[in-house]
Parts: structure tokens; C-alpha cells; sequence
């Protein structure tokens, strides 16, 4: 699969019904603007999936081993499973002020914070090990982050009555477990 489809179809896909697709419904629902939500989430994103994919790919490039190819493996597997349980926003991270920082800021630190340790950043992490191109999968990712987060932005509470979650998520589910079980093919392959 190449690395931009792989990880823009995973993000995508593991992000519907995430904690920060919530977070997106909720700051539309919340400041009404839609644009400066967008680019925080942009923003935001890119950054913290470039780190992400940096990140896996450093560690694998140290750690090239069976063991460690064998891990990441294991790790896409166990992400199957935890897409199929469901998400739910925590009540901490509604608490901006965009009175003090602006919608924009806003949206981007709570965004940027959300991701952190979300299933999505793993996922990226992920990837980066197995593709060891931090470029483009920062870019897929990010890209799988908007295709998921842009409408749920302009559709608000609305989208959760139109998408499927519980599809969604066994679809994602299905795209870890095929990732793992092609890279333990690999691996005694």
C-alpha cells in the first residue's frame, strides 16, 4: 500500500468518532467558526504527527531488529483493538477561553494536546517505524486527520447521526489488523 494511502486511510478511519473529532464538534458547536478551527487543527496536527512519525522513525531506525519489527507488529495488532472501543471527550479539554488566545490558538493547543498518547498519534508513531518516512506519513496522517475532522467541523453534533461509528471503527480496526499481520508476514515471510 503506499505510505500516503496507508496512513491517511488509517487516520481517517481510526479518528471517526476519537476523542478529538469530538473536541471539533464541540469547539464548532461552541465559537461557530469554522475556519480558525480548521487551520488550529491543521496546525496542530502537523506538528504533533510530524513529531510522531520523527519519533517512530528514529526508534526504528535504532531498534532494527526482529524484536523491534516483531513489536511494531504486535503494536498495529493491539491498535485493532483498541479502535473498537469507543471514545469519549473528557471534560478538562472543553475548558478553553478563546476570550484570552483566540479560536484559532485556542482550537490548536487543545488539539495539539488531545492527540497526545490518542490512538491517532500512536498510530503515527506506528507508521513512522514501519515506513520510516516521516515526510510522508506526517502528511497522510495529517491528511486522514482533515478528511475526519473538517466535516465534523462544519456538520457539528449532526455528523454523529450520519456516520455509522460502530463501522467506522471496525473498519479501522480491520486496517491495523491487516498492517500488523502484513508485517509479521514479513517478518517470517
Amino acid at each position: 500500500m503506499d505510505i500516503i494511502l496507508a496512513s491517511t486511510l488509517l487516520v481517517a478511519l481510526a479518528e471517526i468518532g476519537d476523542k478529538t473529532m469530538l473536541l471539533a464538534i464541540v469547539l464548532a458547536c461552541r465559537f461557530r467558526a469554522p475556519t480558525p478551527i480548521i487551520l488550529g487543527i491543521f496546525a496542530a496536527t502537523i506538528v504533533n504527527h510530524a513529531l510522531a512519525a520523527l519519533a517512530g522513525s528514529t526508534v526504528a531506525g535504532l531498534l532494527d531488529s526482529f524484536g523491534f519489527r516483531l513489536a511494531v507488529a504486535l503494536g498495529f495488532l493491539a491498535m485493532a483493538a483498541w479502535t473498537l472501543v469507543p471514545d469519549k471527550l473528557d471534560e478538562e479539554e472543553d475548558g478553553a477561553k478563546p476570550a484570552r488566545y483566540g479560536v484559532f490558538l485556542t482550537t490548536a493547543i487543545a488539539f495539539f494536546m488531545a492527540e497526545m498518547g490518542d490512538k491517532t498519534q500512536i498510530a503515527t508513531i506506528a507508521l513512522g517505524a514501519r515506513y520510516h518516512d516521516v515526510g510522508l506519513v506526517a502528511l497522510g496522517t495529517t491528511l486522514g486527520m482533515m478528511i475526519a475532522n473538517v466535516p465534523a467541523v462544519f456538520l457539528g453534533d449532526r455528523i454523529t447521526r450520519i456516520v455509522p461509528l460502530r463501522w467506522m471503527r471496525i473498519a479501522a480496526a480491520t486496517i491495523f489488523a491487516i498492517l500488523g499481520i502484513l508485517a509479521i508476514r514479513e517478518l517470517v515471510g
